[in-house]
């Protein structure tokens, strides 16, 4: 990251080309160390001597910068590392992303590298803006100058690292370090982020990420950067990958691999960007350091649509704009005479003589001061177009007076302006959803908790051998769960309308009538359950029930399940999905309707750990329909203790039975009244070989 000698293999004496942009840009910005071209056929570079090979350098070099296509780079790799270089970056393609002859190009390399570290290949390098470091050859590096600040971005995509170090130059936002990890045959994007949250240059961490491939390392990483008080912002692309494979259980359909992405983020605390706009805005609103501790936001304005344009969209994402209290508003109306001014109001429109620098700070520290709002947003109008100077340094001015964030947002097409402001360290913002984007994640880095749950021991497996392996029938599926601590409703195995009859007079009044099969899990699709059937008539409804499910798939079932009948219970779906980032644990709204409602949450297990009763009542609090077991409108509490004791109770069964376990859900668990617990009313289990 920051190398006192750099190699650069390949290189040109063309600047032109793309081999013969690093060691030009590395002279452009202004790199003190020893530059040293390797190119057989030159004697000479820009001014440098050129060497024919690694082994003819006259010291060790830090770095390599390996400019040679994929059938030779791995030769140039093996001589960094034979020389003792301290790392390679690999800019060549062609290996795993083409197929297997590039995968086997690829292993060739990492063999080729030995001890040394690697970046790439198909990487476009790293910039150190902190140092003036450009190891890179990104076109990006044509600019002249870039804001040196304190974003570190690190992207699995070599386009993207140039894209936003321009973008970002061009809004006057300052970055730290940028970095390219690509294939990460070595280097990836853990390495990068646990380096950035040591880094005294780097307040915010940006990620552009395609795929996590080690998630305990990340997990770790992104840890490390919320104890180092440093957000980090993910903007994850594949969302559209639908993840809703055909699967056994509902909850594969609900819980997709971008919402596993959503699980990882939550719980170590990355804000995820919704857009690729946020994965610049969101980080120039957290490297002020400014964090929001309440919702109502202070909208000062010249102009009445711009004001009102924010204050909307704030509004939408639930937060608040009140009016001024009545002493705000007196030393506001002391500030600004006559009666052009709405100040009883917010937005608070104060025409202010064309915005006069000194009557915008007024008003600025008036509303920092005031006990109503907890930050406040400036409308910078056209009027800044003929002193943007003045504007910039009267919000700037007003900065030391508070800790409440100060964002502004310009109304006219104004980038020099914005850009103007960036650099005073006033985020601004050229959009008002992007205000609100803005104060969204400085809401969610004032409240969050860099502590990880460590989750609870599960309890010890029983045999499987009794289970057998493959989709177990409701019954077996049940007896799994009963084992681990999950309460099970009462039932008996029929095979016959007289053995129905005589596990019906077991409960008192209607029972519930399923086919028993371990191959047809959405039994009510075929026809396959009945409800409060009356035990009188359940022989009758048996042989109609096995007509029905002849005629859906062609099979007659031979055994069936009598249960008891559970009334007044709120139905949640709990389940378990797993993927390459984890093992998910997913609640929500269940029953038949459970995918319609989509009402769903999800949290990942700790490394060989159950989740904690405190993940689960967040869990179940994190529902939009929470409400209904909370006593919604007159209905009586559920169980929600219960609840969270059979969620802790399943997720240690997961957790215990690991691999082997390769699917299980409960829909519905039904969530009795207060003090009755809860039952699982259905269950779906598949079991390894």
């Amino acid at each position: 990251m920051a190398p006192r000698s750099v190699a650069v293999i390949g290189a040109s004496a063309d600047p032109t080309k793309t081999a013969g942009r690093p060691v030009q840009y590395l002279r452009k910005h202004g790199f003190t160390g020893a530059i040293y071209p390797i190119n057989p056929k030159v004697g000479e570079i820009d001014g440098l001597r050129c060497y024919p090979d690694v082994d003819s350098l006259p010291e060790v070099p830090d770095v390599g910068i390996v400019l040679l296509g994929a059938e030779r780079a791995h030769l140039a790799v093996r001589d960094l590392a034979a020389k003792g270089a301290g790392a390679a970056i690999v800019l060549a393609s062609g290996y795993t992303e083409t197929g297997p002859e590039g995968a086997r190009r690829q292993a060739e390399l990492i063999e080729a590298a030995g001890d040394m570290r690697l970046l790439g290949p198909n990487t476009i390098g790293l910039v150190n803006l902190t140092d003036g470091i450009p190891l890179s050859a990104s076109g990006a590096l044509e600019m002249d100058k870039f804001p040196a600040g304190s974003i570190g971005v690190v992207s699995q995509s070599g386009g993207i690292l140039g894209a936003l170090l321009s973008r970002a130059a061009a809004r006057g936002i300052g970055m730290s370090k940028l970095v390219s990890t690509s294939n990460e045959v070595d280097l990836d994007l853990a390495d990068f982020i646990d380096y950035l949250a040591d880094d005294e240059a780097t307040k915010v961490i940006a990620l552009y990420v395609e795929s996590i491939r080690n998630p305990e390392t990340f997990r770790r990483a992104a840890l490390k950067a919320a104890r180092a008080g440093k957000p980090v912002v993910a903007f994850k692309i594949g969302r559209s990958e639908s993840g809703a494979r055909a699967a056994v259980s509902h909850t594969g359909a609900l819980a997709g691999a971008d919402r596993m992405y959503d699980a990882l983020f939550d719980q170590v605390g990355v804000i995820r960007a919704q857009s690729f706009a946020d994965l610049l805005d969101i980080p120039a609103a957290l490297s002020t350091g400014r964090k929001l501790a309440g919702k109502r936001i202070a909208i000062l304005t010249s102009t009445g649509g711009a004001g009102t344009l924010v204050s909307d969209s704030l509004g939408v994402a639930g937060f608040e704009t009140p009016a001024p209290d009545e002493e705000t508003a007196e030393k506001l109306r002391a500030m600004q005479k006559g009666d052009h001014a709405a100040l009883d109001r917010n937005p608070i429109d104060v025409t202010l003589a064309g915005l006069q620098p000194d009557l915008l700070r007024a008003a600025i520290r008036i509303l920092l001061d005031s006990p109503s709002y907890d930050a406040v947003t400036v409308i910078v109008g056209s009027s800044s177009l003929a002193m943007p100077d003045l504007m910039a340094n009267a919000i700037r001015d007003c900065l030391p007076t508070s800790a409440k964030p100060v964002i502004a947002y310009v109304s006219p097409h104004a980038p020099e302006v914005a850009s103007l402001l960036n650099r005073c360290a006033v985020p601004a913002f050229s959009a008002p959803e992007a205000c609100t984007v803005a104060f969204q994640a400085m809401l969610r880095s004032g409240s969050s908790n860099s502590a990880e749950d460590l989750g609870t021991e599960p309890k010890a497996a029983p045999k499987l051998d009794d289970f057998g392996s493959g989709s177990l029938d409701e019954a077996a599926g049940k007896a799994l769960f009963g084992a681990f601590g999950v309460p099970v409703t009462r039932e008996t195995v029929v095979k016959s309308p007289e053995e129905a009859l005589a596990a019906a007079r077991q409960f008192e009044g209607g029972v519930v009538l399923k086919i028993l099969s371990g191959e047809i899990t959405h039994k009510s699709d075929v026809g396959g359950v009945a409800v409060n059937v009356d035990p009188a008539r359940i022989g009758e409804r048996l042989v109609q029930m096995g007509d029905q499910v002849e005629q859906a798939v062609g099979t007659r079932p031979t055994r069936f399940l009598v249960q008891e009948m559970v009334k007044g219970g709120v139905e949640v779906i709990l389940g378990m999905h797993r993927d390459p980032l984890g093992t998910g644990i997913l609640l929500g709204m269940g029953g038949v309707a459970a995918e319609l409602f989509e009402d769903t949450t999800l949290r990942l297990l700790p490394s060989g750990r159950g989740l904690s009763k405190t993940v689960a009542l967040e869990m179940i609090r994190s529902l939009k329909t929470a409400p209904l077991l909370e006593g919604y409108r007159g209905r009586p509490r559920a169980d929600v203790d219960a609840l969270a004791d059979a969620i802790v109770a399943f997720s240690g069964m997961v957790a215990s039975l690991g691999e082997k376990l390769v699917e299980a859900e409960i829909n519905p668990v039904f969530v009795l009244p207060e003090g009755r617990g809860v039952v699982a009313g259905d269950a779906v289990a598949v079991l390894g070989a």
